[in-house]
C-alpha cells in the first residue's frame, strides 16, 4: 500500500482528524502497538504530510482492516525498522556506498617521527618509524614501530628494507632514544590513578623499568607543545616535563569540616578546593606543567626547584656539559601571574628560555640552590631550543611578531646564543638575529619562516646548517639555513608544487615525507650535491611500503589533476601595505584542468585565520575529491606562508576582507575557464566556518550546500565564554584589539562584535547547512553554532546538526572525524548532484 492509501485508510478509521506537519513516518511502531492514539501517531510520523480527506467520513477502527493493512506492510517493516533515525531509504544507500571509500583513505598511515642509527660497525644505517594508523573500532589512533635497513645503490637508489610486520606499542605515550642510540626510553602515561610507567629498552631486552607514583607527579607530558623529554650526555639522567601533584583538597564529614590532620574514612568526603585555572582548549583538567628528572640507574626522580610557581614549563633540553659538579636544564617558561589563555594554535603566548641548574648531589652532599637564570629577558617570545652538536651555539625560534600584534600566529624568526665556554647560563649573553621577519614576500622569494615543528637534532655535519620545514605560499619546503652567516637555500626542488616535511636525517642526507592532493605520501631521499658555484640538493624516491592504499583509492586519485593559482587582489585601493596587494594563492584540485570540468565544486576554508592549507595530502578532502567533485581550497589574505604584512592585512578585517578574497577566488578560476561549476557549495571549520557562515548570508544565491565545522558565527557571545577572548578583540579591532582587550566587554564592543559576525547577516541565508559540533570545545564552544543553527531552523532553512559529545575544537577523534567527513560527503551529494 503507498503512503498516499496509508494516509486514506487512517484517515477513515478516525485515527486522525486533521493532520498538516510534515512528520516522520515509521510502520514498524504500528506493527508493535494493537491501537495507537492520534497524539502518538502525531510523534511517531514524522516524514510524511497528512491532511483531511472532506468527501471521507470517520469510520470506526476496523482490528481487522488494520491487521491487514499491517500484513501488507509488513515485508518493508524489517528494512524500516533498521533505518537509522533521520535518514531515508536514499540517503541510506548513499551513506553505505560511500562510507567504504572513506574507511579505505581512513586506513592510510602517517609517520609521526622518526630516527636514525649507525649500524653496527659503522657501517650503513638504520631508520626507525614511530607510524600511527585510524582505528575506527577502538577510537584511537594505533602506534606502530617500524624499523628498516637503509640500502644505497650505485646509481643513487634507495631501499628501505622493512621488516614483515610492524611492532604496536600499546598505550605508549612517548618514544625517545638516547644520544648514542643504545638506549631507549619508553612512556606509558597512566589513564587513571596508577603510577606513569618509565622503561629503558637495552638492543635487545628491557634494561629498567620504573612506577612514578602520583604522588610524585601526574602524567609526563606529551602533546608537542609543554613536551619536553631529554637526555643528558652520558645518559645517565632524563629531564622531562609532567603535571604537578594534585592539591590538597578539603574533607567534609556529617559533622562539618575536617581539619588538615584527620583521614579520610567513609564517613567523610573530599570537597572540591579551589578552581585551577588550566591553558585551555586541548589542556582541560591537566595540572601545572613541572620540571622533573629521573636517574636513569635508580629510577630516583627530584623535581626541579627554584622555578616560581606561577611559570608553566615545556620544551626542556640538557645544557652542553664538560665534566664539573653541576649540568644545566633549559626550558621555556610561560608567566601567568594573572590569566591563563588558551595555549593550543596561539602563538601569541609570551614566553622565554630560561637555565636552572639540574638538581644533582655535590661531592659533599648538599644541593645548592641556582637561581633561574632567564637568558632571553630582552624579548616577549623565545621556544624551541635546540643546541649546536658541539654545544656552542644555542639557536631558537620567536613568534615576537605574534606577540606585539597579538594575533595568534604570525611570521616567525630564528635567534642564536653563543654559548660560554665555561658552560655557565649568563643572562646578559649576546643574542643575534639568524633569521628576521620578512615582511613582504616577493615573487620567488623566501617568503618568512614559519615552522610548527624542529627535529630533536636538525644539524648536518658541519655543526653549523640546520634543516628546517616551513611554510612558502600554498606549500612546505625544506630550507638549509646556515646559523653563522644567516643564508638561507631552499633543499627542496623549486619547481614542485608538493609538499615536503623532513622526518629525520641521517648523516647529510634528508629522510622526507612528499605528497599532494591527489598523491599519497611518499618517503624521500636526499642528497647534497656539490656544484661549482653552490651546493644543490638530489632526491630520490625510495621503495618502501609504509603508505599503502587500496587499488580504489589509487585508482580514483590517478584520474585527479591539482594546480596552485595566484590569485590577484581584487580592491588594492584599500591595501596600506606593499605585502596587503601581492596575489594571495588557491588550490584547485580536478579531473580536468586542461577542459574545464562541470563537476561541482566545493571550495575549502582553512581556519585560524592566521593557518593555511597546504599542498600536502589530506585523507579527508582527497575522498571529497574522489566521489566527483571538484575542490578549490583558498589560503586568503592573512594566511601563513606569504609574508608578514600580507598576514597583518585581515586583522580588523575579518567578515570582509577574507569573505571578499574568497568570492574573489571563485569568480578567478571560474572566469579563467579553469572550472564550470554546475553547482557550488563551501565548506570551513573554525574561522573557515565563520567564513561558511559568512558567504551563505553575504552571497545567498551563490551556494546550494554548506558544511561548517565548530564554527565561529557569533563573536559577541564567543567573547565571554571562550578560552581566547582576546582574539576576538585582535581579529575584530586589528593590532589595536590587543590593548583592548577585557573580560568584561562594553555594550557598545558586543555590538562591534556582532556587526562583524555572520549571524548579523542570518536573514538572507537560505543555504541548506550541516553543522559538526564538539560538546567539549572550549575554543569555540557548542552554544556557538547551536545558535546560528537554531536561527536558521527558525526561519526555514533546513539544517541538519551534530554533536559530538566527546570531542574538542578539531573533531579528531576517528570515529568522530570518519561521521563527520561521511556526513559531509552525503549532504553535498543531496544538494549538488
Amino acid at each position: 500500500m503507498g503512503s498516499s492509501a496509508m494516509r486514506n485508510l487512517l484517515v477513515q478509521m478516525g485515527t486522525i482528524p486533521f493532520l498538516s506537519t510534515t512528520l516522520n513516518y515509521s510502520p514498524v511502531v504500528l506493527h508493535r502497538l494493537p491501537f495507537l492514539h492520534s497524539s502518538r501517531l502525531h510523534r511517531l510520523f514524522r516524514s510524511s504530510t497528512f491532511t483531511r480527506a472532506p468527501s471521507l467520513r470517520p469510520i470506526s477502527p476496523s482490528i481487522k482492516t488494520l491487521s491487514s493493512f499491517l500484513d501488507m506492510e509488513g515485508s518493508k517493516a524489517g528494512l524500516v525498522e533498521e533505518m537509522p533515525l533521520g535518514l531515508d531509504a536514499t540517503t541510506d544507500e548513499e551513506y553505505v556506498s560511500q562510507s567504504k571509500l572513506l574507511q579505505d583513505f581512513n586506513s592510510i598511515s602517517s609517520i609521526e617521527k622518526a630516527w636514525t642509527f649507525k649500524s653496527e660497525g659503522g657501517v650503513g644505517s638504520q631508520a626507525m618509524f614511530l607510524v600511527s594508523q585510524s582505528n575506527l573500532l577502538a577510537n584511537k589512533r594505533k602506534k606502530f614501530i617500524l624499523s628498516a635497513n637503509i640500502s644505497k645503490g650505485t646509481d643513487k637508489s634507495v631501499e628501505f628494507q622493512l621488516p614483515p610486520f610492524p611492532v604496536e606499542m600499546s598505550d605508549v605515550s612517548a618514544i625517545v632514544p638516547s644520544p648514542s642510540g643504545s638506549k631507549l626510553l619508553v612512556i606509558r602515561n597512566p589513564e587513571n590513578e596508577s603510577p606513569t610507567k618509565f622503561e629503558i629498552w637495552g638492543q635487545s631486552q628491557l634494561s629498567k623499568e620504573f612506577h612514578v607514583p602520583q604522588s610524585v607527579h601526574g602524567s609526563v607530558y606529551t602533546d608537542g607543545w609543554f613536551e619536553g623529554i631529554s637526555w643528558n650526555f652520558d645518559e645517565t639522567l632524563i629531564a622531562y616535563v609532567a603535571e604537578e601533584t594534585s592539591p590538597s583538597r578539603p574533607t567534609f564529614s556529617s559533622l562539618g569540616y575536617k581539619n588538615s590532620g584527620s583521614t579520610k574514612d567513609c564517613n567523610s568526603w573530599k570537597g572540591q578546593g579551589d578552581w585551577a585555572e588550566d591553558w585551555g582548549e586541548t589542556y582541560a583538567g591537566k595540572r601545572q606543567p613541572a620540571l622533573f628528572v629521573i636517574n636513569v640507574d635508580s629510577g630516583e626522580v627530584q623535581a626541579v626547584k627554584g622555578i616560581k610557581t606561577s611559570l608553566s614549563v615545556g620544551q626542556v633540553v640538557w645544557a652542553p656539559f664538560t665534566g664539573g659538579s653541576y649540568q644545566y636544564l633549559i626550558f621555556v617558561g610561560w608567566s601567568s601571574d594573572t590569566r591563563k589563555l588558551g595555549m593550543k594554535y596561539c602563538y601569541n603566548r609570551p614566553c622565554a628560555l630560561y637555565a636552572v641548574r639540574a638538581p644533582l648531589l655535590k661531592l659533599d652532599g648538599s644541593i645548592e640552590d641556582f637561581p633561574v637564570c632567564n637568558l632571553t629577558q630582552s624579548m616577549g617570545s623565545a621556544f624551541f631550543p635546540r643546541f649546536s652538536p658541539e654545544g656552542e651555539h644555542l639557536l631558537f625560534l620567536s613568534a615576537q611578531s605574534s606577540v606585539d600584534s597579538g594575533a595568534h600566529c604570525a611570521t616567525n624568526s630564528l635567534y642564536r646564543i653563543d654559548w660560554p665556554s665555561d658552560r655557565k647560563p649568563s643572562p646578559t649573553a649576546k643574542i643575534s638575529d639568524v633569521v628576521p621577519v620578512t615582511q613582504c614576500g616577493e615573487d620567488g622569494c623566501f617568503p618568512g619562516l614559519y615552522c610548527s615543528s624542529i627535529l630533536s637534532s636538525p644539524w648536518l655535519s658541519d655543526g653549523h646548517t640546520m634543516i628546517l620545514s616551513s611554510i612558502w605560499g600554498s606549500r612546505e619546503v625544506l630550507l638549509s639555513v646556515n646559523i653563522l652567516s644567516g643564508e638561507i637555500s631552499r633543499a627542496t626542488p623549486a619547481d614542485s608544487d608538493f609538499s615536503w616535511h623532513v622526518v629525520a636525517l641521517d648523516g647529510d642526507n634528508i629522510i622526507a615525507v612528499s605528497s599532494s592532493p591527489i598523491d599519497v605520501p611518499e618517503l624521500k631521499y636526499g642528497y647534497l650535491v656539490e656544484k661549482p658555484k653552490s651546493a644543490q640538493w638530489s632526491w630520490s624516491a625510495v621503495s618502501s611500503s609504509i603508505f599503502r592504499c587500496s587499488e580504489s583509492v589509487r585508482s580514483l586519485l590517478s584520474s585527479l589533476q591539482f594546480s596552485i593559482k595566484k590569485i590577484p587582489v581584487k580592491d588594492i585601493s584599500d591595501c596600506q601595505t606593499k605585502g596587503a596587494t601581492r596575489p594571495y594563492e588557491a588550490i584547485l584540485v580536478s579531473s580536468n584542468l586542461e577542459n574545464a570540468s562541470s563537476d561541482p565544486l566545493i571550495v575549502v576554508l582553512h581556519g585560524g585565520p592566521h593557518s593555511v592549507s597546504l599542498s600536502s595530502f589530506s585523507k579527508s578532502l582527497a575522498f571529497l575529491s574522489s566521489i566527483g567533485y571538484s575542490l578549490l581550497v583558498v589560503n586568503y589574505r592573512g594566511s601563513l606562508g606569504f609574508g608578514e604584512e600580507a598576514l597583518q592585512s585581515l586583522p580588523g578585517k575579518v567578515g570582509s576582507q577574507d569573505v571578499n578574497d574568497v568570492l574573489a577566488a571563485i569568480d578567478y578560476v571560474i572566469d579563467s575557464g579553469l572550472v564550470r561549476p554546475s553547482k557550488l557549495a563551501v565548506v570551513g571549520g573554525s574561522h573557515g566556518g565563520f567564513l561558511t557562515t559568512h558567504l551563505i548570508g553575504q552571497a545567498p544565491d551563490k551556494f546550494v550546500a554548506a558544511a561548517a565545522r565548530n564554527p565561529v558565527c557569533n563573536l559577541a557571545s564567543m567573547v565571554g565564554i571562550s578560552d581566547i577572548p582576546d582574539w576576538c578583540y585582535v581579529e575584530t579591532y586589528g593590532r589595536e584589539g590587543k590593548n583592548k582587550f577585557t573580560d568584561a566587554p562594553s555594550a557598545e564592543e558586543l555590538a562591534i562584535f556582532h556587526s562583524k559576525s555572520p549571524i548579523s547577516h542570518i536573514a538572507k541565508v537560505k543555504t541548506p547547512t550541516l553543522f559538526l559540533l564538539g560538546a567539549q570545545d572550549l575554543r569555540v564552544p557548542v552554544s556557538n553554532g547551536l545558535q546560528y543553527a537554531r536561527a536558521l531552523k527558525e526561519k526555514g532553512v533546513e539544517v541538519k546538526v551534530i554533536v559530538f559529545p566527546n570531542d574538542v575544537h578539531g573533531i579528531e577523534r576517528p570515529q568522530s572525524d570518519f561521521e563527520s567527513f561521511l556526513n559531509i560527503g552525503v549532504w553535498f551529494k543531496k544538494y549538488c548532484k
